[in-house]
């Protein structure tokens, strides 16, 4: 059995006290105000012509169970009067038309809501997406890189899409229920309170089970959330291009297929023992309000023999009574209905609440247009959430105007890092990054990030034309042509567009129609033009040639000077050749820098930089 089996039956079987049950049932309640806010904001005209259709809707069944009685009471009447057949239909004939009236109107609005129901849902499901796509934008990047953020987005992102128009429609049919309710129990009146209670008891118990295994069903999702994600997973690996080679040469393919079908079916297994147990109780309790309803029809029946109601009476109380049970069943079931979609509604609403912790603050700074002293990391320390090592520790680092600064080191001895804090894609857990000796916290994050134009190993291959594959660098300028072609000419890009069908306006990639893939050097160049779209202080290149040929790399790092001339520039590298023509080189390890200076000074000092410097060269002999 699984663990959330387990913890399953578990829940099931623990007694809670009724204060805690409320609080629980109350706390899943109160998304119903923000469910509303939600499809209000995505179409207010649709819905408040649907809260003008429930009412409408409300009043018609007592409408016509009344007209039904004055037509057999007037058929009654002219058989025991013995009229004429004209007079007789000529007495029948309005209360005809009222009844036919009633139901063209009830055709009517029924196709009314059907369309209300329909514009409501097309724009809710991009209402609430574009929601959860804009508070993920203004998240740190360690929400992206914690397992437990992309569970709670999925949870958000699951069926929110139409739970919030479930709760407003249910909540509207459940107003509705209560102004029938309420003009039938107008009508029931002459019977006291024994056939009301007989409908309304009758329908209780079905109403706790279904709150019941709403909860159960709710929580049988959010324990799979993991799960769902990693099924997610095996659908894009065994079906993009990305990864489509290796896993055919590799005969991956039935084997990854089989872990996607035994997560289903784990899944499967439980949701359908859920759904089964559901299902009888539902029967179970279904039958129990079948039997109130009938114990209510026999005593309409028995007082009608009785001669205390006329046939009239009889035809409008088992009406009443039918449109009675529908109502006190469709209450508690739109009831339920709200606290299951209530429930599911928390996941999206607890999402939207997360803050980053670089939000910019009211009163920022503006950056400076030039620099005069550059960036100081100052006893800089950094540790990734929900990790006991520091990545980055008591990091002191100088980077004046114009100068050209390489990072050097192993995998994780921190130089990624420090581009992220630069970026201020994290912050420093201790110590502080100055620009022109001012904290970067102080200064507004849009407008630092707009000066620094960052180009990372694990670029995006955006599925756009190669116009707006470089244009992304600077979007303000992406109708620039001259910007765009310059750009395009210093990354190495200006060779590959030349021999492209279309060339700026050709899409690139293989996702959509008539797109044109790269090589991966080829996308490297348009990754690198890219960056040098951006017209900032300093520009970031987080291993910018490994994909490149020899031949292209050094074209470029020859030009390295001109390229980068009046920027600052930090250069992440592993290629020795590259990183020599830096001012400064600083060797990292362990997120400390052990070693600072330019390449001459650092192979006299016979260090770590000596070390790899002479390693890598030997492979050259």
């Amino acid at each position: 059995m699984s663990v959330a089996a387990e913890e399953l039956q578990t829940e099931e079987k623990e007694a809670k006290g009724w204060g805690q049950r409320w609080k629980s049932t109350r706390d899943a309640f109160a998304n119903v105000g923000g469910a509303f806010q939600l499809v209000w904001q995505a179409h207010p005209t649709a819905t408040g012509a649907m809260a003008v259709v429930t009412v409408a809707f409300a009043l018609l069944p007592a409408a016509s169970a009344w007209a039904a009685k004055l037509i057999v009471d007037t058929i009654v009447n002219s058989l025991n009067n013995r009229t004429p057949v004209s007079e007789g239909l000529s007495a029948v004939l309005p209360w005809l038309l009222l009844e036919f009236g009633l139901i063209t109107i009830t055709t009517i609005l029924s196709q009314i809501r059907t369309l209300l129901d329909h514009l409501i849902n097309a724009r809710l499901a991009h209402s609430v997406q574009n929601q959860i796509m804009a508070k993920a934008l203004t998240l740190d990047l360690h929400y992206f890189e914690n397992a437990k953020f992309y569970d709670k987005m999925q949870n958000a992102q699951r069926e929110v899409n139409w739970r919030p128009v479930s709760i407003v429609n249910s909540s509207f049919l459940m107003v509705q229920d209560v102004i029938t309710l309420t003009s039938l129990a107008v009508l029931l009146a002459a019977f006291g309170p024994i056939v009301a209670l007989l409908l309304f008891g009758a329908a209780v118990p079905s109403f706790i089970a279904q709150m019941r295994y709403s909860k159960l069903y709710f929580r049988l999702l959010t324990w799979h959330s993991p799960d769902f994600r990693r099924k997610s997973y095996w659908e894009n690996l065994l079906t993009l291009d990305s990864s489509m080679k290796e896993i055919k040469l590799f005969g991956l393919g039935n084997p990854l297929l089989g872990r996607y079908n035994n997560l289903f079916n784990e899944f499967y297994r439980e949701d359908a023992a859920l759904a089964k147990r559901k299902t009888l109780m539902g029967t179970l309790w279904g039958i129990f309000a079948i039997v109130g309803y009938y114990g209510a029809y026999a005593w309409v029946v028995y007082c009608t023999l009785e001669g205390a109601i006329t046939l009239g009476d009889l035809t409008l109380y088992l009406a009443v009574l039918r449109q009675g049970q529908g109502s006190f069943t469709g209450l508690f079931y739109s009831l339920g209905q709200i606290y299951e979609g209530s429930l599911f509604m928390n996941n999206l609403f607890s999402f939207l609440k997360l803050k980053p912790q670089t939000e910019a603050k009211h009163d920022s700074r503006p950056v400076p247009e030039k620099f005069q002293t550059g960036f100081e990391f100052r006893n800089v320390s950094f540790r990734y959430p929900d990790r006991e090592d520091w990545a980055i520790r008591n990091l002191n680092l100088h980077i004046a105007p114009g100068e050209k600064l390489a990072l050097v080191g192993s995998n994780g001895a921190g130089k990624t890092t420090l581009v992220k804090l630069l970026t201020r894609l994290y912050e420093p857990t201790e110590g502080q990054i100055l620009l022109e000796g001012v904290d970067l916290r102080e200064y507004d994050t849009a407008e630092l990030r707009l000066r620094i134009g960052v180009i990372f190993q694990d670029f995006v291959r955006y599925q756009v034309t190669a116009r707006e594959n470089i244009g992304f660098g600077q979007i303000s300028a992406l109708e620039d042509e001259e910007r765009i072609v310059e750009a395009a000419r210093r990354g190495g890009a200006d060779a590959v567009i030349d021999d492209l069908p279309q060339k700026y306006d050709t899409l690139l990639g293989k996702w959509f129609d008539n797109g044109h893939d790269l090589s991966g050097g080829e996308w490297q160049k348009m990754a690198l033009s890219r960056a040098f779209m951006r017209n900032g202080n300093l520009l970031v290149l987080d291993e910018p040639t490994s994909a490149l040929d020899a031949e292209r790399e050094y074209e470029i790092f020859q030009r390295f000077r001109e390229l980068t001339e009046g920027k600052m520039a930090l250069l992440i590298s592993h290629r020795f050749s590259t990183v020599r023509m830096a001012d400064r080189i600083a060797v990292l390890e362990n997120g400390q820098i052990i070693e600072l200076g330019t390449h001459q000074e650092l192979l006299k000092l016979d260090g770590t930089y000596a070390h790899l410097f002479n390693l890598q060269a030997e492979g050259y002999r």
